[in-house]
């Protein structure tokens, strides 16, 4: 039984947490003979039961199927809907009944695909179709009908944590289906993104299945043996040209294609947006702008006059002159597509813009290759292929030798990108500086380090891209669920659970108060006004509602916090 003077301290802690008013006869007994620590676990398990039904319930509004009207129509232009099938994959019976059913039109792409950027997608008929998928999957948010590369592994674990094991694995097949019709896991299966991958998280949704799948009693090492040869073929994609990051032995971020992305309307001004802000900073750094003299530049690509002209009320009376066109050259448009193969679209981190991303080996990639080598040669013992764990074992540990040369700052205590172009590496803090903690590939020196630098990046509601207010959404005061789960579970990794337990219960109970102001859950947050209420002026500015990999993130981030009270 708890004292008076127990009780009452736990209240006022109670009510803080949730703001709810406690009768007294509530707690004066610890249900079933729980300890009072274990009575205030229970309560802190339960502020967060409206948030967890709604994400549940979730699932299945955001969870797509080529079968489904609804998912293979395209909402901007339904009438020139396409659906694309692989070159070499018949027009099957229920393709001929999407078809008819949906009044959709099913091509075959022009040739059969081994590698990724094989295809020149401004020859397709309709380069925002959807490509073939066999299983349902699950979207980030409403406004989408693809599924996404990276998005889905933070999905997957939320779907697995809600016990959807099967739809969890429908969507890993469907990756390996990326991988044998389109030639490599896509940044999404639109036509457009043929030409790039996302972050490479597939090695760790394929054994976050198999244990869910094990646990349950399904030891499934036929399908791990299939998954594993599947993750060996993507891991390939980052580790030969183009995707080398100098002779640095590590990776950078390529986008197979050229020009603008075709995601970009041609009404958006943000490619004017980011010609004007050049033209302004031409300091330092690469050139990113075409002039007149650069007639190499394709006529489709933006262009832009610059005239000279009085300020207003200037006395002088004269007329605007035209000085020249300008442009953003070819060398820019590789590091934008790049950048959105990041994943992190956009902030400055690579630069402004992250127009040099395709300059760097960055830490998100690296730390995600090396966790991939570590997987793989987990998977290999499991399988009982000890020359094949041995050799992964081998590139892995290649891996974070480099990483450490590379991107480690012994002086600051953080790991950062590397511009291999100038042989330096970047001074940009970012959030980044946690994934070699998830990826366990820090010593515990410089976990103590990294962690030491938490208060660059804690905010009211977590963890901040950066702290760099560059007005882009993956910079300050934003902060991303994805990120948070990372950060949060590398700390964890290293015994840092105190830190681990109140960046939860920020990211949480902001997440939980902005819903029930609402109703919804965002894929962005304010973390420093703890609100889902954004104001983005670089790139996309829509706080879409969902949100896939903030649902993952909330349950899992629910989870561990329950199990270290």
């Amino acid at each position: 039984m708890l004292r008076i003077r127990e009780y009452k301290a736990l209240k006022r802690t109670l009510a803080k947490f949730c703001g709810c008013i406690f009768l007294n006869l509530l707690f004066v007994v610890a249900p079933g003979g729980a300890s009072a620590g274990e009575t205030t676990a229970a309560a802190s398990s339960t502020r967060f039961d409206d948030v967890v039904r709604y994400i549940s319930k979730g699932w299945d509004v955001l969870t797509r199927s080529m079968s489904n009207c609804q998912t293979v129509i395209d909402p901007k232009a339904p009438e020139q809907s396409v659906l694309y099938l692989p070159a070499d994959v018949a027009e099957n019976s229920a393709v001929r009944e999407i078809e008819n059913k949906c009044h959709i039109k099913i091509e075959h792409l022009p040739a059969v695909i081994k590698n990724i950027g094989a295809v020149d997608i401004n020859k397709l008929s309709a380069p925002h179709g959807l490509l073939y998928l066999e299983h349902s999957y699950v979207v980030p948010g409403g406004m989408f009908n693809e599924m996404y590369g990276w998005d889905s592994y933070f999905i997957i674990r939320g779907l697995l944590r809600d016990g959807r094991v099967d739809l969890a694995q429908g969507m890993v097949e469907n990756f390996f289906y990326e991988i044998e019709h389109y030639g490599a896991v896509l940044n999404s299966n639109r036509a457009y993104h043929l030409t790039r991958s996302q972050p490479p998280f597939l090695s760790s949704m394929i054994l976050a299945v198999y244990e869910a799948k094990k646990a349950r009693g399904e030891n499934d090492l036929a399908w791990l043996a299939k998954a594993f040869d599947y993750a060996a073929r993507s891991h390939m994609l980052w580790n030969q040209e183009p995707h080398l990051a100098g002779n640095t032995g590590l990776a950078r971020y390529f986008d197979f294609g050229d020009g603008p992305v075709p995601e970009v309307a041609l009404t958006d001004n943000y490619y004017q947006q980011v010609t004007a802000y050049f033209m302004q900073h031409a300091e330092g750094g690469h050139s990113y702008l075409a002039g007149d003299k650069e007639t190499a530049t394709p006529v489709a690509w933006p262009r832009f006059a610059v005239t000279l002209c009085p300020v207003a009320n200037s006395p002088w009376k004269l007329q605007c002159q035209k000085v020249e066109n300008v442009g953003l050259n070819g060398d820019y448009y590789k590091g934008d597509r790049a950048m959105r193969e990041s994943g992190f679209d956009i902030s400055f981190r690579f630069e402004p813009f992250s127009a040099g991303t395709h300059h760097y080996a960055p830490v998100c990639l690296n730390s995600l290759l090396y966790k991939t080598e570590k997987d793989l040669e987990h998977i290999s013992v499991l399988l009982g292929k000890s020359a094949q764990a041995a050799q992964w074992k081998e590139r892995a540990a290649a891996r974070a030798q480099k990483i450490q040369q590379y991107l480690w700052d012994a002086q600051q205590g953080m790991y950062f990108d590397f511009d291999f172009t100038k042989g330096q590496r970047s001074h940009y803090d970012y959030a980044s500086t946690f994934y070699p903690l998830w990826a366990g590939l820090a010593s515990a020196e410089q976990a103590r380090l990294v962690r030491a630098k938490l208060s660059l990046f804690e905010q009211a509601g977590g963890l901040a891209m950066s702290h760099t207010e560059s007005k882009a959404q993956w910079d300050y005061p934003y902060g991303w669920a994805p990120v948070q789960l990372l950060a949060i579970e590398g700390l964890r990794r290293y015994g840092y659970n105190d830190d681990a337990d109140r960046l939860s219960d920020k990211f949480l109970t902001m997440v939980a108060e902005n819903f029930r102001r609402d109703g919804t859950i965002r894929e962005k947050y304010n973390v420093v006004t703890r609100s889902s209420e954004t104001r983005v002026e670089v790139g996309y500015q829509v706080n879409v509602v969902g949100f896939g990999w903030t649902n993952g993130a909330f349950v899992e981030l629910l989870n561990q916090l329950k199990h270290t009270h």
